[in-house]
């Protein structure tokens, strides 16, 4: 039996055998309080709820571990049925607002060189239903997760399909009722899957990860600038803020050495200017093996005071997650392979 969570409610009619519409959804209210154990569907007849537990089960993957620090970031490892693993993270920020950091690909093909997710090459795209079913899980650790990021594994606008049908199940008033504007995609630079965002005139935010505004730089960090310079990713966000008159994003991960001088100050605020943006500046998070290094506090002073100066919108980012080595750039998994 398929995964119920990507399902209309006519498909879990039909999918389950169900007679009667309400019954349909009975099931889905149950599966939006994240239980997915049959003998648990207490308003359910005995003989549906019994034949259901022959049938199947209401979710394919499984969390297998979960891991908290200090800063209430809980990472967990799932499962999915081919036996590949992903992870996800729920965020708390100070103000107890919960966030869900959902991957969208086992693994990533882009081969940033700052990511611990592209060390990993691409394994597979996922499908709309375990990008869905990551949410059901974190969601049994608190209910009230209301806010949804695409920044965990894998490059989201590589697997767009499967990335709009699930926004698509999250969007439902009939399922989980997240507003567009609560959800983000973040993307390293993907212009054809930006320009399809803006087409679509969804509603969803956007961040894409700048690391740089300067080509030569930005080319040997992220592969992604080889193919889409910053000239064509400028032009793409200009197309998508006229569409959707939303607020971009720039995440700029800061390596130490690498993109806080002054010249990388005035190349942001260059690359910003015409654009609706904050840029989010993010002290890069250790990752073992890789050859970079956090930025002292020192830079980070000079940089923002650089930014200042040069009247940028900004944020400092402190991690989330740094210690279960779930913050931003640290998510990856072993090198398990999909059965069969």
């Amino acid at each position: 039996m398929p995964s119920l969570y990507a399902l209309s409610e006519d498909e879990i009619l039909s999918t389950l055998s169900l007679t009667k519409v309400y019954q349909a959804r009975q099931v889905i209210s149950w599966m939006m309080k994240g239980v997915t154990d049959w003998d648990d569907m207490s308003d359910l007849p005995l003989k549906d709820r019994q034949r259901l537990k022959e049938a199947g089960t209401a979710i394919i993957s499984s969390s297998i571990v979960d891991r908290q620090d200090d800063r209430s970031a809980v990472k967990l490892l799932i499962e999915l049925e081919d036996g590949a693993l992903v992870e996800c993270v729920m965020l708390s920020d100070r103000t107890g607002r919960k966030t869900a950091c959902l991957s969208s690909q086992v693994g990533c093909a882009m081969g940033c060189s700052f990511c611990k997710t592209g060390t990993m090459g691409l394994v597979r795209n996922l499908k709309d239903y375990e990008i869905v079913e990551q949410l059901v899980h974190l969601r049994t650790l608190d209910p009230t997760i209301g806010h949804i990021v695409f920044m965990g594994m894998g490059e989201p606008l590589n697997n767009l399909g499967a990335l709009m049908a699930a926004i698509s199940v999250f969007h439902d008033p009939k399922r989980f009722n997240i507003s567009h504007r609560r959800m983000m995609v973040s993307t390293c630079g993907v212009v054809p899957g930006i320009r399809s965002l803006a087409e679509l005139k969804l509603g969803v935010r956007l961040a894409v990860s700048l690391v740089s505004a300067d080509d030569e730089t930005r080319s040997r960090i992220m592969r992604v600038n080889r193919t889409w310079p910053l000239s064509e990713l400028k032009k793409a966000l200009l197309s998508f803020q006229h569409n959707c008159d939303k607020r971009i994003t720039l995440e700029y991960c800061m390596l130490g050495g690498v993109n806080t001088s002054a010249s990388s100050a005035k190349d942001l605020a260059s690359f910003a200017a015409g654009l609706q943006v904050v840029v989010n500046l993010i002290p890069w998070n250790p990752i073992e093996g890789l050859d970079y290094h956090s930025p002292t506090s020192e830079e980070i002073r000079k940089f923002t005071n650089d930014l200042d100066r040069l009247h940028v919108n900004y944020t400092l980012r402190m991690p989330k997650g740094r210690g279960i080595s779930g913050a931003c750039g640290q998510l990856a998994t072993s090198s398990r392979r999909p059965k069969g």
